[in-house]
């Protein structure tokens, strides 16, 4: 009940706007209270916790997303693949997906994609025919895939806190991440053929591959990111904390000495930006280690274990309540939260059951996506919409569209089916 208690506090205090830390930091003084544990002794073992090396990759990652931003590679990356997918209606819409994709192998984070994808593309799409409102929603959803095509910065935290591989939870999400973007693209191309737009941009083949072969080496510095970073860590050339640090090397001087559009000051800026959003998560996964050491201690972990086992019989069953429970507390909390407080306290029930701690961190993955695009927290849906300059309550009937009939049904896939997470770890030898 102490366990129920402090996380429930947690939740009020982040429903009421009290700083993300600071409702940690409540949560964590209340288990002190209720368990009656010297806190003062515990602080030392979240300090020697985020003492990680794996942990560098974190700001280094998110570094090189505000740098792709402001040093142009993003509006390069946009373009390709606009070229490459069409500009017919349909077309448009499958690059701004395509695109989050892309743009997700290399950052690792959603709100990146909002700021630098949602600028370039939202007015021209609305000149061919899109409203604001979807457009907006189709962003918001496909900004996620940063959380599921690696390298992802909510993998790297779940493998952090559940002390499991980083690169087999990339591998993990890769399969839902791919599922996830031709579910979109489809529900896009059925939408636009139902609203056929006669102010089509028709192409001809060889415009087509001039265009495209334009695009493609403008954005192949943009381009080799990716190729780097997955390629790198992969082919066992680097570990992730070692592809984050060459990804900011390599960004640099191609939006200094390439592109041009980076300067002293925009880097400094975006040293700050990541300097402050990296602060912010270490600092909760603090009182996150602390509490997940509490709960060990208290037995809370293996209590709620029982608890389900006692109130439901089946594997199936178990699954479908995480999962609800998952897309709940991600409709008040942002991913972090998510995956720091739930992921080592649900953990050993998924074991108990049979499901792979690396399953759970795609089954963790797909259902934080359901979770940012869902009110009344929704951080990624209401960034979308200042970016669509659209109101939330426009954005929210597309948004539950794809979520429904998009977002769920990977969920679901991914929770039942688990050779969409585990394939490709196993391929590669991080499951026997």
């Amino acid at each position: 009940m102490g366990a129920l208690f402090a996380i429930l506090a947690v939740v009020a205090l982040m429903m009421i706007g009290v700083p993300v830390v600071f409702s940690f930091a409540a949560m964590t003084f209340i288990l002190s209270i209720v368990y009656d544990v010297d806190i003062s002794s515990l602080m030392t073992t979240g300090f020697w916790s985020v003492n990680s090396v794996v942990l560098l990759a974190l700001p280094l990652f998110v570094m090189t997303g505000y740098l792709m931003q402001a040093g142009g590679m993003a509006a390069r990356l946009v373009h390709f693949v606009e070229a490459l997918v069409g500009r017919s209606r349909s077309g448009m819409g499958s690059s701004m997906v395509v695109a989050c994709g892309i743009f997700g192998a290399i950052s690792g984070t959603a709100s990146a994609a909002v700021a630098s994808i949602g600028t370039i593309m939202i007015d021209p799409m609305e000149k061919h025919g899109y409203k604001r409102e979807y457009t907006s929603a189709l962003l918001g959803i496909s900004s996620l895939l940063g959380l599921l095509i690696p390298p992802s910065i909510t993998m790297i935290l779940y493998a952090v806190v559940t002390r499991q591989s980083v690169t087999a939870c990339f591998l993990a999400t890769i399969g839902p991440g791919i599922l996830l973007i031709l579910v979109l693209c489809l529900m896009n191309w059925i939408k636009m053929r139902l609203q056929p737009d006669q102010s089509n941009e028709v192409m001809s083949f060889r415009k087509r591959v001039v265009e495209v072969n334009d695009n493609i080496w403008k954005a192949f510095p943009a381009l080799m990111l990716p190729v780097i970073i997955l390629g790198g860590i992969y082919g066992g050339i680097f570990t992730p904390t070692e592809a984050a640090a060459v990804a900011v090397v390599y960004a640099i001087p191609v939006g200094l000495f390439v592109y041009r559009e980076l300067d002293l000051k925009k880097t400094i800026r975006c040293l700050v930006d990541a300097a402050t959003t990296t602060g912010v998560i270490m600092v909760i996964l603090v009182f996150s280690f602390v509490s997940s050491r509490i709960f060990t201690f208290e037995r809370v972990p293996q209590e709620l274990t029982e608890l389900l086992m006692d109130i439901f019989q089946d594997k199936l069953l178990i699954l479908l309540v995480v999962n609800i429970f998952l897309i709940l507390l991600g409709m008040i909390m942002d991913d972090v939260s998510v995956v720091a407080i739930i992921s080592p306290l649900l953990l050993p029930v998924m074991e108990s059951i049979g499901v792979d701690p690396i399953h759970f961190a795609a089954i963790v993955g797909t259902s934080v996506v359901i979770g940012c695009n869902s009110p009344p927290m929704a951080p990624i849906l209401f960034m979308t919409c200042r970016v669509g300059k659209v109101g939330m309550s426009q954005v929210m009937r597309p948004a539950l569209g794809f979520m429904v009939f998009a977002a769920l049904p990977v969920m679901l896939v991914t929770t039942y089916w688990s050779p969409l997470a585990l394939y490709l770890p196993r391929v590669m030898g991080y499951l026997d």
